[in-house]
Formats: C-alpha cells, structure tokens, sequence
C-alpha cells in the first residue's frame, strides 16, 4: 500500500512539482509528516539539474507514527533538516557528532526521492526536531539549515569575551549576526553595502564596517565567520590589526572559486582556517530553543507551495533580491 504524494524536482532545468508514492506503513522508528512550510536554501539551487527530490528545511504535523516511536504524536509540528539519518554507533555518533558519520544520510548525498518540498515527508523519529511552541513554522523552517548552520559555527569556535566578525547580511548573515549578538558577543559586520548598516545595527551588531575598508575595525576580532556568495580579499583581512593572532577564520559558504590564502600570516599569526557544515542533533534542538527563547527570526518572504511559487522565490534568490529566506507555505 502507498500514499499518493508530490515533490519538487528539477526537470530539465526546471522545477517540476511531479508525483510521488512514498509507502503508508512506517518503519518502526519512522514518521510522516504533512509538510506545511518549505524554506528555499542556496544548497537547493545546486541539486536541480540533478533531479534530486528538493528541499531540507521543512516544518510539518505528524501525521502517522511507527509502532516505536516515543518523541512524536500525531498532531505535533516536526522540523526536517539536513541530517536524516546515521548509523548511531561509530566514534562520531557516540561523540554527538552524528553529522561527520561515515554512514550519514545527508540532502544531497542519497535518499533522492526525500525532500521536503513536497506534500509528505517520512522521517527518522531521531533525527527529526521537534518545534518549540512559540516558534511559528514559518521561522522554524529556514533554522533547519540556515540557523543549524551559522549556530553551529558560532558555538565551536566562539569563546567569553570574543569579538565575533561576520562578513555577509544575507541568508545565513542575518541569522549569524542576531545569534552571535544573543549570545553576547561583540559582533562587528562587515558589507560590500554600506545602506545595509542600519539593519545590521538592528539585527544586533555592535560594529559596521564595509568590506573594502577592514582597517577601520577598533580592535580585532577572534572569530570571522564568512557567510557571503564570494569570498573576501584574504590578504587584505588577514592582518593581526584586523583579525587577532590565533583567530579562527570559518566558512560557511563554497563558492566554485578556489581558496587562494597568503602563507605569511597565516603562519606566522597563526590563523586557523576551517569549514563549518551544519549542526549535529543535539546542537540543532539547542539552537531551536535558543531562537524560541531570545527571540531570534529569520526575515522572510512567503510564497504559494506551488510549481510557481518557487519558480518566483528561486528568481528573487538568483537575482539577490530575496530577504532573506523564501519559504513556501501550503
């Protein structure tokens, strides 16, 4: 027996809401979900010339449950992510590492007929996240990557008394900026706009600067978080002035471009320069209930579930026009 569902795929490099049997009994540990919201994320664009199954940042209600599963019941709102699953018992599961597993199912890695743009999703009970109640779903949904993301970043390299530098105001930057600031942090943007401080300021950064003008910063930062499309004059920030001796350097975006770094500082002021993915479980419901708690949104614009709808969301994302995460309500 089947359920008759749907899913965005790209289809000749075009997204196509086409016709999907997912199965109607559940695994024991299983969950299906009615998905309600979708946020559109960068890593989507990516899979569509691949006809892979769409979406990873979805928000729904329970619909049905397996015969084990103890976390969820029918009528609750569920948020499904980038990790879906892993297998629980290597060293990085045991750690509550579970995004580095060897056998992980991540978006974009297997399971190409699961995303969650789409009517239903069947989810692993473990590794779905349940939504505080003050979160509505239309927020809750571009966290399921994009807060994952940057909260993750933050909290594995951010220390007391740090000076946190994020580089972007977009997807990613703006949710940076308001968990970085929430959390304490001196937080100093830097743009490539300078008509974006104003909301930068409001997002709760304590510091603006433009790009091109990194030497204006008043003390350097600890840790520079890189949010942006493209990647910055390396040389030019990597400056004991502009990022203190020993600071971490992380990206979070991967753009094509190749990393080109200057050796000189980045041995001699002892830079550490590494890649951030998104956050394991246990770290992801953390972040949900910080951002429940201290009030941190996404800023979004909605658009209809429909073939449409996200052929007008990806427009305004490919044109840079979108603020700052497009999520598709049902």
């Amino acid at each position: 027996m089947t359920i008759q569902s749907s899913v965005f795929r790209g289809i000749e490099g075009v997204v196509k809401k086409v016709p999907l049997e997912i199965p109607s009994e559940l695994g024991p540990k299983q969950v299906l979900i009615k998905i309600t919201h979708s946020s559109l994320c960068g890593t989507d664009v990516h899979f569509i010339p691949h006809s892979a199954a769409l979406g990873h940042e979805g928000i729904g209600v329970v619909e049905k449950v397996g015969s084990e599963v103890t976390q969820f019941k029918i009528g609750d709102r569920a948020g499904a992510g980038y990790l879906r699953d892993s297998c629980g018992h290597c060293d990085y599961c045991l750690r509550g590492q579970d995004i580095y597993c060897y056998e992980r199912n991540v978006y974009g890695e297997s399971d190409f007929s699961a995303g969650t743009f789409g009517d239903y999703y069947i989810g692993v009970e473990s590794y779905l996240h349940r939504i505080p109640d003050n979160l509505p779903s239309e927020y809750a949904a571009p966290l399921q990557c994009a807060g994952s993301t940057v909260y993750q970043a933050i909290i594995s390299s951010a220390k007391p008394g740090d000076r946190v530098g994020i580089i972007g105001i977009g997807g990613l930057g703006h949710l940076a900026i308001q968990f970085s600031a929430k959390m304490g942090y001196e937080t100093v943007v830097l743009s490539t706009s300078a008509d974006k401080e104003a909301e930068a300021r409001a997002f709760g950064a304590s510091e603006f600067h433009l790009l091109s003008e990194p030497e204006k910063i008043t003390k350097p930062i600890n840790v520079l978080i890189v949010t942006g499309n493209h990647y910055p004059d390396w040389a030019r920030l990597m400056k004991k002035d502009i990022l203190a001796r020993g600071a971490d350097i992380v990206c979070l975006s991967a753009p094509t471009a190749p990393i080109e770094l200057p050796s000189f500082p980045m041995f001699f002021e002892v830079y550490n320069f590494k890649s951030s993915l998104v956050a394991s479980r246990g770290i992801h419901d953390d972040m949900l209930k910080f951002a429940a708690h201290n009030g941190i949104k996404p800023t979004i614009e909605t658009f209809s579930f429909t073939e449409e709808g996200f052929a007008e969301a990806l427009a305004k994302m490919n044109s840079g026009k979108l603020r700052y995460r497009g999520v598709l309500v049902a």
